[in-house]
């Protein structure tokens, strides 16, 4: 099914394009947030275009409210779960980003337009044929898989984090590993919280926090989603 919305998104923005009709919403875009959103529908899971547009793929209110937090936070280290757009989103407005990713193929696309201060690492999944890894997906398409080495890639880096994104595979377990990480007045992004077992993630935290809800229109999604802001208590 995502594969042929995909395709028919495609298509009719090749019909928009040979009818002069994307030049007029690219000037809407250029001038309204609602413009933004409605041409970003057009550009689904196309990485070229949502740079352009200089937003991540979470809600419009989360991505607010985390430049202003980082806009207050000159040099801030960051550390992301999941690459695309948040990464060069995010090293715009920070010191540094590190990106772990578990989709080589998905990873040399995004690389080279990858700014100075920004990485992406690959940490692919192990084979786990009997469900006996310790962090799984519960994504439909990655059954028999071991997320524990993606997950466990932030203990390569030192000290703490003023922004941490969870936003890839394993969320649950990587929400559990980052947030003792954060730094002190630090923030954590938990996408697509719409879903139960994210809630759940939430609720189960091994430390005190505060969750700050957003809800709302998010670039490329024809429905509204919701990111939580993750803070310690």
């Amino acid at each position: 099914m995502k594969t042929w919305y995909v395709a028919a998104i495609r298509g009719l923005r090749r019909a928009l394009a040979a009818l002069g009709l994307l030049r007029l919403l690219d000037r809407w875009a250029a001038r309204s947030r609602a413009g933004l959103w409605v041409r970003s529908l057009l550009s689904i899971y196309d990485l070229s275009e949502l740079l352009r547009y200089d937003v991540p793929w979470w809600t419009f209110e989360a991505s607010d409210r985390v430049a202003a937090f980082l806009a207050n936070r000159p040099g801030a280290r960051v550390f992301e779960w999941g690459s695309g757009a948040s990464t060069v989103w995010l090293s715009r407005r920070s010191g540094s980003v590190t990106s772990v990713e578990h989709d080589a193929a998905w990873a040399r696309v995004v690389e080279p337009i990858l700014p100075a201060n920004a990485l992406v690492r690959v940490v692919e999944p192990l084979r786990d044929p009997d469900g006996s890894g310790r962090a799984r997906s519960e994504r439909a398409g990655f059954e028999g898989l071991d997320f524990t080495p993606y997950v466990a890639a932030m203990d390569e880096a030192d000290g703490t984090f003023d922004l941490v994104v969870v936003d890839g595979r394993a969320r649950n377990a990587c929400f559990h590993r980052a947030i003792s990480r954060l730094a002190p007045g630090g923030v954590l992004v938990f996408d697509n919280v719409d879903r139960q077992r994210y809630r759940d993630a939430l609720e189960s935290s091994p430390v005190p926090i505060e969750v700050e809800w957003t809800r709302g229109l998010t670039p490329t999604l024809p429905y509204p989603t919701r990111t939580a802001l993750v803070r310690l208590r």
